[in-house]
């Protein structure tokens, strides 16, 4: 990590110590670790998490680095010089996805409706009153810079999240089918994807991914559609080497799993909103400069709309182009992407503001 001595603060921590991935140590947690089902159902405690995360006693600190979806970046400042939040997005089931979080919940109507909305009220008010708790916004994405902006009222800077490129290995063979791999919840649209190719029997579509929704991806599948469940990485980064395009339907705010098969040098299919249109150069601006003034050959093709029609002409239109696509480019294109990269630019930006406050 960047910032080995640094403490750690989290609202729970149930990580084994066999997946912290370099984390030398455990967090500071809130009184939320302790409460009853938190390991699960954290998710219940959301009216407790502004107070929980008001809670930490941070004024000691120099400097905070929040690494923020949804409460982190209202941690109290205290006596604290800096503040600098890595937003991945300001939250969601509070702002601008507010009704489809409660649509897909079920939350949408009757007394449970109305007290859901009350909750989410209390949080939005809450997370825009914090908004002065933080000195320097970072964005994962340009589509989420807008959100902030518009959510916030603050610009911020743009440092795109890293990728493990590394340890997905490009390929050049393809084999003759699909591939789709995501956790089955309503927003990833995997329903959507297993419904097309349903309705393109000639294609073989392999969906690796379970969740809530799995039983109704199901119940759209066609003898074409394979789903496989949960997979380790290695069978996972197999599929995605080996297979002709990587589908991807969801409206991400960056979307690290279509940089990871682009790393494989597979193309991706994706519906074209969200901060995929920041990492795939679609077919139709093929000649577009992605850095610099560079020039670079398609990486995949975009889809207008999340609908069975849309998706079935995108996948149409690539098979009547995938001799356009260069494998070897596509896996340039991902490198961009890089953990090196990320270290690099976040740590210049943290380092130039501390200079910029301590003058």
């Amino acid at each position: 990590t960047l910032y080995p001595s640094a403490d750690l603060y989290s609202l729970i921590d149930f990580l084994p110590d066999n997946e912290r991935q370099g984390i030398l140590k455990r967090a500071r947690t809130s009184f939320i670790q302790k409460l009853p089902f938190a390991r699960n159902k954290y998710r219940l405690y959301l009216p407790l998490m502004p107070f929980a995360v008001e809670r930490f006693d941070l004024s000691d600190y120099d400097l905070i680095l929040s690494s923020s979806h949804a409460v982190a970046k209202g941690a109290r400042k205290g006596r604290v010089k800096l503040h600098i939040c890595y937003c991945h997005t300001p939250m969601r089931y509070a702002w601008d996805l507010r009704d489809q979080y409660l649509r897909e919940a079920g939350l949408d109507r009757g007394l449970k409706g109305r007290l859901a909305r009350m909750v989410l009220e209390y949080i939005r008010r809450w997370d825009a009153s914090t908004t002065d708790r933080v000195d320097y916004f970072i964005a994962n994405s340009h589509f989420i810079a807008d959100r902030i902006r518009r959510a916030y009222g603050r610009d911020s800077t743009v440092i795109y999240p890293p990728v493990d490129i590394d340890s997905f290995t490009f390929a050049d063979r393809k084999e003759e089918f699909y591939l789709a791999a995501s956790r089955m919840v309503p927003y990833k649209r995997m329903d959507l994807i297993v419904e097309s190719f349903t309705h393109m029997p000639d294609k073989r579509l392999v969906v690796i991914g379970d969740g809530p929704d799995l039983q109704k991806v199901k119940s759209k599948a066609g003898k074409n559609v394979e789903l496989i469940g949960y997979q380790s990485f290695e069978i996972l980064k197999d599929f995605m080497q080996r297979a002709k395009a990587f589908i991807f339907a969801a409206e991400e705010d960056f979307g690290i799993i279509a940089v990871e098969a682009q790393a494989c040098g597979t193309p991706v299919i994706a519906y074209g909103r969200g901060g995929v249109r920041e990492t795939v150069v679609p077919m139709r601006n093929a000649r577009c400069g992605v850095q610099s003034g560079e020039e670079w050959t398609p990486t995949g093709v975009f889809f207008d709309e999340q609908s069975v029609r849309s998706l079935i002409d995108a996948v149409q239109q690539f098979e009547e182009r995938q001799d356009s696509f260069d494998y070897s480019l596509i896996r340039k294109n991902a490198e961009r992407f890089s953990r090196e990269r990320f270290k690099r630019e976040f740590k210049d930006f943290v380092d130039a503001k501390l200079m910029a406050h301590s003058s």
